[in-house]
């Protein structure tokens, strides 16, 4: 099978939006009058990224997912996206669950594939993802992490995690009964870009960004962009961790001191939630809310944002706790 026929058997779809999709040069997307494109790109590299023994239909929803997510905390439509791909040979079978799991993510958020390239190498994935979002009265309505103000509330949807759990788990760490390590390796493998939440926050959200890298290293970004500092409770934000049956059941073979500092290191540092992290004007608080049932998705206030620079962690009691928490990082 050449590079020409895999393209054709697997990754052709039928253009919707885009006035030229895949088989030309380059595609053609026509922006709407009174809109913005949004435009993102992640590569993922197999061992840095995912296992070699990864389900290549859950491969495919990831790679996809980690740009809509980039999407969502920009309060983006989706539009289209690039897929280039390395393959180390071309199996068919493996080439027809991964493009099942990418394309079956990207109709259900009418996202259409435009085009790429595909070559032999290591194992890579790199997507560019395209969406839009609306100018009114000539001002951008996407959400950025720059606009953060003191007094703002700081929120984040969903759980928090899980997916670390998962990889200390996978990568021999820990020990976790099987429907445990199931669960949390579908977060870990097959996160839920919250597309109709970032789509809702807009208007009401002064700053956002997703959690890819870690609850407070992705913090940080906003902090330094938006020149302000935050006060984190993280007793309310380890309370985010899903499998907390695991930690009632673990409570029995671990002293109490472990369980609360696994569970903060899963829920502060860990990373590959692809939840989102933003802020709001307390006032806005019953539109938070709302925006949170209107997409069906959870959220949590987990702080507030302050003038003073810096990030400081308290206790439920409101006591100061040390920030030893570092954040994923390519190159540390």
């Amino acid at each position: 099978m050449g590079e020409f026929d895999l393209i054709a058997r697997y990754f052709k779809h039928p253009a919707r939006r885009a006035a030229l999709g895949v088989g030309d040069d380059c595609a053609l997307l026509q922006a709407r009058p009174g809109t913005q494109l949004a435009i993102s790109t992640d590569m993922l590299v197999q061992g840095r990224h995912f296992f070699a023994d990864v389900d290549p239909a859950s491969l495919g929803h990831k790679a996809l997912a980690v740009n809509l997510s980039d999407l969502a905390a920009c309060g983006a439509q989706p539009l289209a996206f690039t897929l280039a791909l390395a393959l180390p040979e071309a199996n068919e079978a493996w080439l027809a669950a991964f493009a099942q799991g990418l394309l079956t993510l990207a109709d259900a958020h009418d996202c259409e594939l435009i085009g790429g390239d595909t070559t032999g190498g290591p194992l890579t994935i790199c997507i560019t993802v395209f969406g839009e979002v609306p100018v009114v009265a000539g001002r951008s309505q996407a959400l950025l992490r720059s606009g953060a103000q003191p007094g703002d509330d700081l929120y984040v949807s969903g759980t928090l995690g899980d997916a670390r759990l998962a990889l200390d788990a996978l990568q021999g760490q820990l020990t976790l009964p099987a429907d445990v390590l199931t669960a949390a390796r579908a977060r870990l493998e097959r996160p839920t870009p919250r597309l109709a939440l970032g789509l809702a926050l807009r208007g009401i959200a002064s700053a956002a960004m997703d959690v890819s890298d870690g609850l407070l290293g992705d913090l940080g970004h906003i902090l330094q962009a938006s020149g302000v500092g935050a006060l984190v409770d993280v007793d309310i934000a380890t309370t985010l961790i899903a499998n907390n049956d695991y930690f009632i059941r673990a409570s029995g073979q671990f002293d109490a001191q472990w369980l609360q500092t696994t569970r903060r290191t899963l829920v502060l540092s860990g990373g590959d939630d692809y939840e989102l992290l933003f802020t709001a004007p307390a006032h806005l608080r019953d539109a938070v809310a709302a925006a949170g049932r209107l997409s069906q998705t959870p959220v949590t206030r987990i702080g507030q944002i302050q003038a003073q620079p810096g990030l400081r962690l308290v206790d439920g009691a409101g006591q100061a706790l040390p920030n030893h928490y570092a954040s994923f990082d390519h190159f540390k």
